[in-house]
């Protein structure tokens, strides 16, 4: 096998926690991760040649040791003394710098890729051990599905898988720095912490209404109250039928939950009208397999 394809999806929280900032300058965090149907596409090749070269449909990406990718692959070559190459064709369609988690999916699914391309026989566990040298988020976009996440990101918990819904998706024309986010993050006893437990219940229950009243980001206060527009593309989802909706990550990307499709639908044209997010997608809860 010299070449590889793979599916690299992002991922919503449906409950994002900051418990304080630790002695090293990290955030305690807990939270509910979850995949969506929409990812990139990876096609990675073993090549004769000791170089890593990475193609993306986006110029204004980086293609050296600037992009988790390449740094995926540079990692597992230098430890195993892998002396052959990898060509990387790496098709983005979840938005970049997003709250989506696209960037730390690429790189867990770049180092899935590695394992299988040159037979290394690393189980998932140590891929994720790994997977926490290059971020916090990684190894959960490499254990996939529902979990729990704490520490800064890498304690993973997996979870009953969340209901079914579909998904309605949309990402202002902004960008925002995570850094900025929890340098501004006040916790005091004003912060409204989200019922991470009450969740965690609901998704076991199957009780899709349950999750949905529970959504709760800490972090939403920092982002929109630089970036209101987030605001209001939330109320927009609502009101057009979302049974909640939520900023994810640091965002600025919104996310909403739906039960009914059309409604999904009608949300998704009414949020393309208004013109307050550039990119719009309508999707599905993905519960990929354990294993």
């Amino acid at each position: 096998m010299n070449t590889i394809m793979l599916k690299a999806y992002a991922k919503i929280n449906l409950g994002l926690d900051v418990l304080g900032k630790r002695e090293d300058g990290y955030h305690e965090v807990r939270m509910i991760m979850q995949n969506i149907r929409l990812y990139d596409k990876l096609t990675m090749k073993r090549i004769n040649e000791d170089k890593i070269i990475l193609k993306t449909n986006l110029t204004y990406l980086p293609t050296n040791e600037n992009n988790l990718v390449y740094r995926a692959i540079q990692l597992l070559k230098e430890e195993f003394h892998i002396k052959q190459g990898v060509h990387v064709e790496l098709q983005k369609h979840i938005p970049v710098a997003a709250g989506l988690a696209g960037g730390s999916s690429d790189a867990a699914a770049t180092l899935i890729g590695m394992n299988r391309l040159f037979h290394l026989k690393l189980s998932k566990n140590d891929l994720m051990e790994r997977a926490v040298k290059l971020g916090a988020d990684i190894p959960y976009c490499i254990l996939g599905g529902t979990a729990l996440s704490e520490g800064i990101g890498e304690v993973l918990t997996p979870l009953a898988p969340m209901p079914n819904a579909y998904v309605l998706i949309a990402k202002p024309p902004i960008n925002v720095s995570t850094k900025y986010v929890y340098e501004n993050l006040k916790l005091d006893e004003q912060t409204k912490h989200p019922d991470i437990d009450g969740i965690i219940k609901a998704i076991d229950s199957k009780d899709l209404h349950g999750v949905t009243e529970r959504l709760n980001n800490v972090l939403e206060s920092v982002t929109i109250e630089k970036y209101p527009v987030i605001q209001e593309i939330k109320e927009t989802m609502i009101q057009f039928g979302a049974m909640n909706a939520l900023m994810s990550g640091s965002g600025p990307t919104v996310f909403g939950i739906f039960e009914d499709l059309n409604l999904a639908r009608k949300a998704f044209y009414q949020l393309k009208i208004e013109g307050k997010a550039k990119q719009i997608y309508l999707t599905d809860i993905f519960n990929r397999k354990r294993g």
